[in-house]
């Protein structure tokens, strides 16, 4: 990958932290490719699900199959693609509403459940998902309660131009370097519990959970983050931390991961959006008051 460095350290403590990511940005910047590369670097299953406007919710988790036997009529689950360590859920807002479901219990629970039986998913189980910007004709706005499953929002933005050029001169190679494995997903396990166990003093914690808090009162928006958006945020902000080495969590950790664990939480009110504010733009005010405040 050329470029992207935040980005990339983004999807990384989303792994570690065994969150779902939801990657923004247009088409052709490079997102399924980051993708498919993290699968291979952290030695997991893989599987690519492209989302379209007739995908059906069977497509995605599988479904019971007739088979007859010794004269006997049975059934028997065939597995989705769902059923891997890494899935790739490319442009899942080009498929309804329905078909985005799909993915919710996966998401959260790491089962399918078809009839009566739930399907116990593999693990670690991630799901990264990348989509086109809401604008691009063609697509479907996720629901709330899927966004909200969605560890961290990450945007994709387009290369430089220094790295536009890198990018084209790597292309023209006649050999790819492809990447290869250097953890296991036992060790992502064990990096998670590492996590976990990281020490957060009292004042770091307060300066969390003041962000929260003003999402929750902030005048340009109609809703704030909730006790999902406060856990991601104290787990992002403790991987930060011990991707850099460290043994304790600092108010800068928190503020880097402030924007992509809380921007697809909040939500802003139209006298807002018609003033040229954004999420983005509101939680770096909130962050900066906050700032001051301490000062």
């Amino acid at each position: 990958m050329i470029g992207q460095r935040d980005l990339i350290q983004n999807v990384l403590i989303g792994i570690l932290c065994g969150g779902n990511l939801l990657l923004e940005g247009m088409p052709g910047l490079g997102k399924t490719r980051l993708v498919s590369t993290i699968s291979r670097v952290v030695g997991l299953s893989f599987k690519r699900i492209q989302f379209t406007p007739d995908l059906m919710p069977s497509d995605i988790t599988g479904t019971n199959m007739i088979e007859q036997k010794d004269g006997t009529m049975s059934f028997r689950f065939e597995e989705g693609p769902i059923f891997a360590g890494l899935i790739l859920a490319d442009e899942i807002n080009r498929a309804t509403p329905k078909t985005q479901a799909a993915l919710l219990e996966a998401m959260q629970e790491h089962t399918v459940t078809i009839g009566k039986v739930s399907h116990k998913l593999p693990e670690p189980f991630f799901v990264l998902a990348t989509e086109n910007p809401i604008e691009t004709e063609g697509t479907f706005p996720l629901p709330e309660a899927q966004l909200d499953r969605f560890f961290m929002k990450l945007i994709v933005n387009r290369p430089s131009k220094q790295e536009l050029k890198e990018i084209l001169l790597l292309n023209e190679k006649e050999k790819e370097e492809k990447a290869s494995s250097v953890l296991t997903g036992e060790d992502l396990l064990k990096a998670r519990e590492w996590i976990k166990k990281m020490p957060v003093s009292e004042a770091v914690m307060d300066f969390l959970l003041n962000i929260i808090e003003e999402t929750g009162t902030d005048s340009n928006l109609t809703y704030g983050a909730g006790p999902r958006g406060a856990e991601s945020l104290l787990r992002g902000a403790k991987a930060l931390a011990f991707l850099e080495g460290r043994y304790n969590v600092s108010f800068d950790d928190v503020e880097k991961m402030a924007l992509p664990v809380l921007r697809h939480r909040i939500g802003l009110k139209y006298d807002a959006i018609s003033e040229g504010k954004t999420e983005d733009s509101i939680l770096l005010d909130i962050l900066r008051k906050l700032r001051q405040s301490d000062n």
